[in-house]
């Protein structure tokens, strides 16, 4: 008798403690569970901050040529340079500090990433929430041409825009949102026709309240969930995607050090042994698309409330 006491007190507190917990303390908590996604999170906010003080922790500035000296091309990991600076990782052709040029196309990758992804976010939200608000005739034409721009990959989507437009970060930032606008108006379109039927919107449109409150005061803020997992992922993509264009010259220009320039520029000294001009910008791509996927990938397990929390299993 005195256990079953003992555990009703226990899961009376227990339900007291869920009960006083905010929405936002329980994402925290929820999300910080997952050790892979802790330590993701951890790198991803590492790279970033150190993408944002590049200027006050590199020895050199790959933008500026005349801090770069021919002579100090393909030295490799350790070697100091004529300016008497230490290059940690080695240099490239050009005589770039590649522990320069990492950061600094870091700091050209994240921001073309977000930026592309954050005006594709907009663009697709608003296609969606319209398509599913208005139904009908609209919505069949909206989504027609949604699964058209889907049909196309958007590596070959970006290729081609880039093809017209030419080189250059707006043009690049222009031809991923063009890539990617569409995912983000078919997810919306679907958590939104949810939304659409349910009572408050009803409530509201009997109400009298116009159509542009209904749709982003109360639709749009319950959709938001699946944007921000979706936003995550495509974020990665678009960092991956700009890397691709670059490493196939049709991206950012020479004089600008991204990541896919920078492997690009040792792709030809492989085979005779210079590893880390390509390697080293490789492995910050990489580290840095993995990280985000997988802080992607939890926000998704936490955010959906079909999957339990406890081990990722479906209910």
């Amino acid at each position: 008798m005195t256990e079953v006491v003992q555990q009703d007190l226990a899961s009376e507190r227990q339900v007291q403690t869920i009960d006083s917990e905010t929405p936002f303390k329980r994402f925290v908590s929820e999300f910080f569970d997952s050790k892979t996604a802790s330590v993701a999170l951890f790198i991803l906010l590492s790279i970033i901050i150190l993408a944002v003080i590049a200027p006050w922790i590199t020895p050199q500035d790959p933008y500026d040529l005349a801090q770069v000296d021919v002579l100090d091309g393909r030295q490799p990991p350790g070697a100091e340079a004529f300016s008497g600076y230490t290059m940690w990782l080695g240099s490239d052709g050009a005589g770039r500090d590649l522990y320069s040029g990492i950061l600094y196309g870091l700091r050209i990758s994240l921001s073309v990433g977000v930026m592309s992804g954050f005006i594709a976010l907009l663009i697709g939200m608003a296609v969606g929430l319209l398509a599913a608000y208005a139904g009908g005739r609209a919505e069949n034409v909206i989504m027609r041409v949604v699964d058209l721009q889907l049909s196309f990959p958007a590596a070959l989507v970006a290729l081609m825009l880039i093809a017209i437009l030419g080189k250059g970060v707006d043009k690049i930032i222009l031809a991923l949102v063009v890539a990617q606008w569409a995912y983000y108006a078919r997810t919306v379109r679907a958590s939104a026709l949810v939304e659409r039927n349910k009572e408050y919107v009803e409530a509201a449109a009997c109400l009298g309240i116009s159509h542009a409150r209904i749709i982003f005061r109360h639709i749009m803020p319950n959709c938001l969930a699946p944007l921000i997992v979706v936003g995550t992922v495509q974020t990665a993509h678009a960092i991956s995607l700009e890397a691709t264009l670059s490493f196939l010259g049709v991206g950012m220009p020479q004089t600008s050090p991204s990541l896919g320039v920078l492997i690009a520029n040792g792709f030809e000294y492989m085979l005779s042994g210079r590893y880390w001009i390509s390697v080293f910008p490789g492995i910050a791509l990489l580290v840095t698309v993995v990280s985000i996927n997988l802080v992607g990938d939890h926000l998704r397990d936490v955010l959906n409330p079909r999957i339990s929390t406890g081990g990722g299993k479906a209910k």
